[in-house]
């Protein structure tokens, strides 16, 4: 203790000496009107001692909210992006079942419109290969389907059914390469074989001469044995006349997206 009180006597005394400075000062105020030559020496030695506490304990201070506030902040920060994250769950949830509904209803009234019965069935599966274009829907044998019935939705035909389990059945999309429904064009009934060529279709044996034209609506014309007639097939996206043959080259547009397939309807034949 006695070493350190000589190694810091120097500052020690000094702050001594301040002190009683300023207890001198503080009595003779009390007691004096009028501020002395001492008082006024008193003041300007400790002035800028002062000054300089005051923005030390100042800058302490602000330093110190400023890390409550920031920690206080960091928290609330936490909850808040915890209860975003959740909010956005639900509403990302909500808006699924919109879509859902949305194409549920589509399908109802398109249901409605044909006057035929159908079975709704939902896509479980799609074939990832290049060589064939199927999808696995989640209604087989037990429900009530038959190989060779026709696989549609709202925007028009899907494909028909090829192979069947109890629980489970694969449907031929109309794009794949195997796949032809006999078709004709909307708006002049010209008819042809709608084949599948991978992404899009060919209206195959429309002669040359007949007229046919960009955004033409091809349908089912009935005649194949598998779709009823006037289901929307797709439209006319390219003709090609050429300048010798029989046939002109017509490329149709699926009027589905097989990339969004979600729910379709199975047509499960006439009415009794």
């Amino acid at each position: 203790m006695l070493d350190l009180f000589r190694k810091y006597r120097i500052p020690l005394l000094a702050a001594c000496l301040v002190l009683a400075a300023l207890l001198l000062y503080s009595v003779h105020l009390r007691r004096q009107e009028r501020t002395t030559l001492f008082e006024r020496g008193v003041l300007q030695l400790t002035a800028p001692l002062q000054k300089g506490i005051d923005r030390v304990c100042e800058a302490v201070a602000d330093t110190w909210s400023r890390y409550l506030w920031l920690v206080a902040t960091e928290e609330q920060n936490v909850s808040l992006r915890q209860e975003n994250s959740e909010l956005r769950g639900r509403l990302a949830a909500m808006e699924e079942i919109r879509l859902a509904n949305e194409r549920l209803r589509r399908l109802l009234e398109f249901r409605e419109e044909t006057d035929l019965p159908a079975l709704p069935a939902r896509i479980i599966a799609v074939d990832a290969s290049s060589w064939f274009r199927t999808v696995v829907i989640d209604k087989g044998g037990e429900d009530g389907v038959r190989e060779g019935m026709p696989v549609v939705v709202a925007e028009g035909v899907v494909g028909r059914v090829i192979r069947l389990a109890p629980r489970q059945a694969r449907a031929l999309l109309i794009t794949d390469a195997s796949s032809a429904a006999a078709s004709l064009v909307q708006r002049n009934r010209i008819r042809g074989i709608s084949r599948g060529q991978g992404d899009f279709l060919a209206l195959e044996f429309a002669l040359r001469q007949k007229d046919i034209e960009v955004g033409d609506a091809v349908v089912t014309s009935g005649t194949g044995g598998v779709f009823p007639k006037g289901l929307m097939i797709g439209r006319v996206s390219e003709v090609n006349r050429g300048e010798y043959g029989l046939f002109q080259q017509v490329t149709v547009a699926p009027a589905v997206d097989f990339s969004r397939l979600e729910e379709v309807l199975v047509l499960l034949g006439e009415n009794p």
